[in-house]
């Protein structure tokens, strides 16, 4: 039977690049690799097939003879994928071999309980934390209180009483790994026994039952900084959870949540204010005193002829900007108070005024 096209059993162009020959070949290792298709000879044949292809077309000589004159070319090589297999470090080297080989030797490979304890680190913590809008603007240190997992005061993190030290693990002779050959791969992993630590507790500590951790409450001190917006996350590192053995601690998040103000609203850096105004002045002008989000007042001129709806900035009493200079402004919304109760006398002048405005008849069923 006729050898099927090297690029049609990778299914790339004859124009494929050196990296996408060498995906399409991971792709087809993977799906048809013998460990992984027990007792099916169709998969194993495809694997060997795709195989010979990889190892022709991933070097350029080989490749180029192969171009020119086709499988007669590249003869005295066609034994690749039938018994010398590839370098496979090559292929999977930039992957997490955890998950590639998860599925042939088991879940017991690479990831985590059984991560090797070299590098572990404890898991981050994430903490919600409400804050009011006036503590966006200016900023604030609050104190929270934070459940976390810390090295164990009886044992100092050992797991293991303090007569008995662990013992080296008979199983990986204290190097937390263990090798083992399936199929053509030889893979180190981790000790099923003692999991990666290289020792083994033989007396438990009873305050953390072997663990080497306990839970404690830890009361920890953030800065918050002016101009945070919600959603914003603090990082504050080392205050994770701290890691079992010989690890290190992971970070805690703080997610900042801003609530939602009575008086005023945020429009990225600027706030947004409603301020209510007699008709006198908005009629003949006048200065006013509007409250902002630090607590004082600032004085605001009223022009002849305001209406209502009219938005008026106050510069730089906004929201600072996060990590830089500067702030906000304060944008203030006019809304013309009209007042419910009028006294007969204002009664009189507002009909006077409607009389020589030419609106008389306006309302005038109501007075």
């Amino acid at each position: 039977m006729a050898k099927r096209d090297y690029y049609e059993i990778l299914g790339v162009a004859k124009t494929a690049g050196e990296d996408e020959i060498k995906q399409a070949y991971r792709k087809l290792a993977l799906k048809y690799h013998p460990d992984k298709n027990k007792n099916n000879p169709e998969a194993e044949e495809k694997f060997k097939e795709a195989t010979e292809a990889y190892e022709v077309l991933r070097d350029p000589k080989k490749r180029a003879s192969y171009d020119k004159f086709g499988h007669e070319g590249v003869k005295g090589f066609e034994n690749f994928g039938r018994g010398a297999y590839t370098d496979f470090s090559d292929i999977f080297g930039d992957f997490d071999l955890g998950d590639i080989f998860e599925g042939f030797f088991g879940s017991s490979f690479g990831g985590g309980k059984g991560r090797p304890k070299r590098g572990r680190r404890g898991a981050d913590l994430q903490y919600d934390l409400n804050i009011d809008l006036e503590d966006a603007a200016t900023g604030k240190e609050v104190h929270i209180e934070i459940p976390r997992s810390e090295v164990c005061e009886t044992c100092g993190g050992t797991g293991s009483s303090s007569k008995d030290k662990p013992a080296v693990c008979p199983t990986c002779n204290g190097m937390g790994q263990v090798r083992q050959t399936q199929g053509f791969f030889s893979i180190t992993q981790v000790c099923p026994r003692c999991r990666g630590e290289g020792k083994i507790i033989t007396s438990p500590c009873k305050t953390c039952n072997g663990s080497g951790l306990t839970r404690k409450k830890r009361t920890i001190t953030v800065k918050i900084p002016a101009g945070v917006e919600s959603g914003s996350r603090l990082k504050i590192s080392g205050e994770g959870e701290q890691a079992p053995g010989e690890g290190t601690t992971g970070d805690l998040y703080v997610v900042i949540h801003i609530k939602k103000h009575p008086r005023f609203d945020r429009h990225g850096n600027d706030i947004l204010s409603l301020v209510d105004i007699a008709f006198p002045i908005v009629c003949l002008g006048g200065e006013i005193e509007v409250p902002t989000i630090y607590g004082n007042r600032v004085k605001m001129k009223i022009p002849p002829g305001t209406e209502n709806g009219q938005i008026f900035r106050l510069k730089g009493n906004g929201i600072p900007y996060l990590g830089s200079y500067g702030k906000g402004d304060q944008l203030v919304k006019i809304n013309i108070a009209v007042p419910k109760k009028l006294s007969s006398r204002q009664k009189e002048l507002l009909k006077e005024f409607a009389k020589l405005s030419g609106d008389e008849t306006s309302g005038k069923d109501f007075y």
